[in-house]
């Protein structure tokens, strides 16, 4: 990333790491509408093939949009292993609080989907619609044997073999711990507002019937499914980014309508 880039902003504070993130303004046509806020991954950044697809769409249709990097990820400062959901999770709400106005709708990949989830039922006054893409909430609890929990908890840190480059995937006790204390699966879901989740039922890192108990778990009756039976956990495809952009289109032409 071309830190020089004008675009390119940086909160600042006192407790935590500084935050990169880059904030497309809405058009005066488009003043009005939500605020689209994307949420990466597990060790993403804002610079991954959705993020840009759904940015290069925002920045067509005159919409606002807001990525970023947590902290210890991408270009923001920090140490990753340092981090937790919940450290997280704030990183999302300060953004939200301090750069954006207005509602928002959350866009969450993978964990991101999780932190989506976490942030509206701290915001809901602000988050009006949610998308996940591979949603992956609680995966602290499904996603990780018995053996390897007992790893984390016990040497303080499990490393793995990544599919998405030479570095291993790395998850700390604190970040295991943090997760468990931040399940949603385990009851209702408090969220009312429309919800659209993209699952592909070929994932095999996030198991598809984890969006079926999404699904079910939230208090919303407007949640829409949709399962995409050769996809994978990235969904990245050109069908998929278009599947995804119209979903998004869809959900703010629903939202804008009231």
């Amino acid at each position: 990333m071309d830190m020089s880039d004008p675009s390119i902003s940086f909160l600042d504070r006192a407790e935590r790491p500084r935050l990169v993130y880059h904030h497309r303004r809405a058009s005066a046509e488009r003043a009005a509408a939500p605020t689209l806020v994307f949420l990466p991954g597990y060790a993403s950044d804002m610079t991954g093939t959705k993020a840009l697809a759904l940015d290069a769409w925002a920045q067509g249709q005159g919409l606002a949009m807001l990525r970023f990097d947590y902290a210890g990820c991408g270009a923001s400062s920090g140490t990753f292993e340092d981090q937790a959901l919940a450290d997280w999770l704030g990183d999302v709400l300060a953004l939200i609080d301090s750069v954006v106005s207005g509602p928002v709708v959350l866009i969450g990949s993978s964990m991101g989907g999780w932190l989506a989830l976490l942030a509206a039922l701290a915001r809901p006054q602000r988050v009006v619609g949610l998308v996940g893409i591979a949603a992956a909430p609680d995966f602290t609890m499904w996603g990780f044997s018995q053996e390897e929990k007992m790893t984390i908890l016990t040497e303080g840190r499990l490393e793995r073999a990544s599919e998405y480059g030479p570095e291993p995937m790395v998850t700390t006790r604190r970040f295991w711990q943090s997760g468990e204390g931040n399940r949603v699966l385990i009851g209702e879901i408090a969220f009312d507002g429309p919800v659209r989740l993209i699952h592909g039922q070929a994932d095999a890192d996030v198991p598809w019937q984890y969006a079926l108990e999404t699904q079910k778990q939230l208090r919303s009756n407007d949640v829409q499914l949709l399962l995409i039976k050769d996809g994978d956990h990235r969904l990245s495809r050109d069908a998929d980014i278009a599947l995804l952009i119209q979903t998004v289109g869809n959900l703010l032409a629903q939202i804008e309508q009231g």
